[in-house]
């Protein structure tokens, strides 16, 4: 396991995937994905909420899971909630 990819802490292979967009929706709610889970039969997306909800069903299935949940901070910052 490798505690540097992420708030997941799972491992992630090195396999190439295109970065996920804001048309990437999450399978459970609809909100931005930002987690993408490969499986051998296909694919699920999850936002940050779900993919930390969910992590625990789909780690041992898993092939790939692409880890874009450290752009929540870059894209909206720490104080994000504490705006407008």
């Amino acid at each position: 396991m490798e505690s540097d990819r992420g708030w997941l802490h799972i491992h992630v292979t090195t396999t190439t995937t295109e970065a996920l967009t804001v048309a990437d929706r999450c399978d459970r709610c609809g909100a931005q994905a930002y987690v993408r889970v490969l499986l051998p039969a296909g694919e699920l997306f999850f936002c940050a909420h779900h993919a930390r909800a969910h992590s625990e069903a789909f780690t041992p299935v898993a092939t790939h899971v692409q880890d874009e949940t450290d752009r929540l901070l870059a894209e909206h910052g720490a104080g994000a909630a504490n705006r407008g």
